[in-house]
């Protein structure tokens, strides 16, 4: 399992578009990937899970990913996170 903590820079936090993009990154890796928020874990591949976290500016998430092509996918996620939130 590898982990990766962030905190959003955007100041919309995840909103919409680069939510469902993330979404659409996390879906082609056949690894497990969730996001934590306060102690709640959502399935990163599902939109609504990711939405319902109502994440702001400024607030930590921490990445997860694991099982097949674990390393892969989270570097591909960390890198979509620093570079669109």
């Amino acid at each position: 399992m590898k982990e990766f903590t962030y905190t959003i820079k955007d100041e919309m936090g995840i909103h919409a578009r680069p939510a469902g993009l993330f979404v659409k990154e996390a879906a082609a890796f056949p690894c497990a990937v969730t996001i934590t928020k306060d102690g709640k874990e959502v399935d990163a591949k599902r939109i609504f899970g990711v939405m319902g976290l109502g994440v702001k500016c400024g607030q930590e998430i921490t990445l997860k990913t694991d099982g097949e092509k674990e390393e892969e996918a989270m570097e591909t996620l960390s890198k979509f996170l620093e570079e669109n939130l």
